[in-house]
């Protein structure tokens, strides 16, 4: 599986410094504005996208009220500028590949950090379709090993549609089609288990191996991007 690891990922956000807080909540607050957009609902009872961004808020120390702000702005309540989602696709040297999401009020802002960060690292801002074509987009929901019984687990989520399941040490991760993930997560949570994280995600059918002296500056790139106050994801075609 190409990419970077989705757990190192998870490690990285549990244990965001004090200082990085101001961006951290900015991020959360967009992908619920962002939930609400796309799940056309405020409340979190008939929007399961937006329930597990909320979940993924408070366990980050977001509060109500900072909650409900970022619902009214998914609603268009706030009186601020329009949030929209844009993606951009470029390159980063050692022929890696990046597709980067964001949530903006201000797109010039934004593909200009983005190319920005691009460009300082070796790499490139490229057209639309320029990488895209080698990522499968596909659900992935994420559950640590704990207190389920993760042989189980495994055989619920394949019988609501998971179309794979791969066990590691960290826990289990679960592939769906992306129709799909919305219904195997529910099946999932009846269980009683506790979802780290649900979400479409886009994988590279050509992965590029790196050598120890080049993994260093992919994964600083990869952080640079990640870290852009815009920015909600990002995708790569890199192992490391």
């Amino acid at each position: 599986m190409s990419g970077h690891s989705k757990w190192s990922t998870i490690k990285r956000d549990k244990g965001a410094k004090d200082a990085k807080k101001g961006v951290l909540f900015s991020k959360l607050s967009k992908k619920i504005s962002l939930a609400v957009k796309d799940g056309g609902s405020g409340d979190p009872t008939h929007n399961l996208k937006l329930r597990t961004e909320i979940d993924s808020a408070k366990a980050h120390g977001f509060t109500n009220d900072n909650i409900d702000r970022a619902i009214k702005k998914g609603l268009g309540q706030d009186g601020g500028g329009t949030i929209e989602e844009v993606v951009y696709e470029g390159y980063g040297p050692f022929s890696t590949a990046f597709i980067i999401e964001a949530v903006t009020d201000n797109t010039n802002r934004t593909v200009g950090n983005i190319k920005k960060l691009l460009t300082k690292a070796g790499g490139s801002l490229g057209a639309l379709g320029s990488v895209s074509w080698q990522f499968q987009t596909r659900g992935e929901i994420l559950v640590e090993r704990g207190d389920s019984d993760l042989e189980a687990l495994e055989l619920t989520a394949i019988d609501a549609g998971a179309t794979d399941v791969i066990e590691s040490d960290e826990g289990l991760a679960i592939y769906t089609e992306p129709t799909q993930l919305t219904k195997v997560q529910k099946a999932i949570e009846a269980t009683g288990t506790k979802i780290v994280r649900g979400e479409i995600i886009k994988e590279s059918s050509q992965g590029v191996e790196l050598t120890e002296t080049q993994k260093p500056i992919i994964e600083e790139l990869f952080s640079n991007l990640e870290n852009d106050e815009d920015v909600i994801s990002v995708h790569t075609n890199a192992n490391f």
